[in-house]
């Protein structure tokens, strides 16, 4: 699905050089390497403050506690997401309330998160899915009127501009009160390891998280907040500061890829390709399709028989997971992703990928529809 071992060829010098920096200073836990990343990425993104931590779910983890959250507080996001996003509102004892996602995007219905509020709201996690934003004109709206946080769930998106009704763009992520990425490997900016980010431009907001991040801390061993011990090693952040500077071209090569998927699938009686929304641009962390009249299982076999990789992002939507069954939600409670969950199919989609890949993949894709 993706070609790390060639992306890492084409930058094998400059990695090489800062991994082995880091390794001959032996500043291996908050050395220079993640402050010198810290600010690069602030000031990729505009956005005043940079904290970064272990990874993606900590990340929402960290946020969700930075804002004081309650047990039995609300906190509304889609239920088409990986489940990390609705683990750590379990995991703090706070209260997951799904709603259903758009057709076209995938991404949450802002009238159904309005349908979704009750006093015991406190926030809304709207997911960036697949490398687009969601309509954040409506979710901020939503979120001012009710006095509500907003955390954005932006592991998927790093690098997509949001494009406002006024015509002002902001970086995904820097939007809501509080946003939070993944750099897991595959990701768009991805580190050969694990590491995640939260970035805010409230200033009191960014020192609590950043306490928290670091056992509650902000003076050694004197404990201000209950915390939790999550870093960016410096090694993941030397990699990263490489690959930064690359992350709009990386975008740029996995559109032209999505612009060649669809050009080969758009006028397919079986196959919908992504819709790419007009308030943002595609960074296509996955190429997403949704068949129609189509076994999908059938379709990843022929595939497999062509060693060619297919991924089901995601199978089962978060209400009919055993782990998240609540009694307000039965098989049929939101119809747009359980029809999501039974006919999406991912192809491969990378910064690497050869035409000539890529023409395999669709040849043998519209071979399965003649057959």
């Amino acid at each position: 699905m993706v070609d790390l071992q060639g992306q890492y060829e084409k930058i094998k010098s400059e990695v090489d050089k800062a991994v082995l920096d880091v390794i001959q200073s032996a500043a291996f836990i908050n050395g220079p390497e993640v402050k010198s990343f810290q600010a690069d990425l602030e000031k990729y993104l505009g956005v005043k403050h940079v904290i970064p931590c272990a990874n993606g779910t900590d990340a929402l983890q960290i946020a969700m506690m930075g804002l004081g959250l309650e047990p039995g507080d609300e906190i509304i996001t889609a239920d088409f997401t990986y489940v990390a996003t609705a683990e750590v509102i379990a995991l703090l004892r706070l209260k997951p309330v799904l709603v259903d996602v758009l057709p076209d995007t995938f991404t949450i219905d802002p009238s159904a998160v309005r349908k979704a509020i009750t006093p015991k709201t406190k926030a809304i996690v709207p997911v960036h899915l697949f490398g687009q934003c969601v309509d954040m004109d409506e979710i901020m709206s939503i979120a001012k009127e009710y006095n509500l946080a907003v955390i954005e769930d932006n592991a998927q998106a790093i690098g997509a501009n949001y494009i406002f009704r006024d015509g002002r763009t902001q970086k995904a992520g820097t939007i809501g009160t509080i946003g939070c990425t993944s750099f897991f490997p595959s990701k768009n900016l991805g580190c050969y390891g694990d590491g995640g980010a939260i970035f805010t431009n409230d200033d009191q907001l960014a020192a609590k998280m950043r306490m928290i991040a670091n056992h509650g801390q902000s003076v050694q061993y004197y404990h201000d907040e209950v915390g939790v011990n999550s870093r960016l090693d410096s090694l993941q952040a030397a990699i990263l500061r490489v690959k930064l500077p690359r992350l709009d071209q990386y975008a740029e090569a996995r559109r032209k890829v999505a612009d060649r998927y669809d050009a080969a699938f758009k006028n397919h009686p079986n196959i919908s390709v992504p819709v790419r929304s007009s308030n943002s641009d595609h960074v296509f962390h996955q190429y997403t399709v949704v068949l129609n009249n189509a076994s999908r299982d059938e379709l990843r076999k022929f595939l497999a028989t062509k060693e060619i990789p297919a991924m089901i992002y995601y199978p089962v939507p978060l209400h009919l997971q055993k782990a998240y069954r609540d009694d307000r939600y039965s098989s049929g409670s939101f119809p747009v992703t359980e029809h999501l969950c039974a006919n999406v199919i991912s192809f491969p989609i990378h910064t690497e990928m050869r035409e000539e890949t890529q023409d395999f993949i669709i040849e043998n894709v519209l071979a399965y529809f003649k057959k």
